[in-house]
């Protein structure tokens, strides 16, 4: 039996690209790789730390037009891994430069974890191992 694989890639349905790739873009710092219209939906991807996929896709017809909520079945959030809790640190900091609300760094025995949201509502995370 093989090893599990890694995670390659994660979609996120999102309501508006026009609102959601620039704030994705500033987060990552960086253009995306592609930017399609593939018909049944467009969609926007990075590549980020190196090897993982994020993707937006937005639907012409969506199901629910209603806001993210974890507490729906399905995406609970996502979360970026992070060296250590002195990382976390310089993401607060970044997060205050882009003006993106944010939950303060909270420490747990299984680690330390930064949590914000994208235009969508969208739980994200910067999280980190304990030290």
């Amino acid at each position: 039996m093989p090893e599990f694989p890694t995670i390659a890639h994660v979609a996120l349905t999102v309501s508006d690209l026009d609102l959601s790739v620039p704030w994705y873009q500033q987060l990552f710092d960086a253009a995306p790789l592609v930017d399609e219209d593939t018909g049944p939906f467009r969609h926007v991807v990075w590549l980020v730390g190196g090897q993982t996929l994020v993707g937006l896709h937005q639907f012409p017809d969506l199901a629910d037009d209603s806001s993210f909520n974890e507490r729906r079945i399905g995406l609970d959030h996502l979360a970026f891994q992070c060296a250590n809790r002195d990382e976390l640190s310089q993401w607060v900091d970044r997060l205050n430069e882009l003006g993106i609300a944010h939950g303060g760094i909270v420490d747990a025995g299984y680690g330390s974890g930064l949590s914000f949201r994208d235009p969508d509502n969208i739980a994200l995370e910067f999280f980190a191992p304990p030290s």
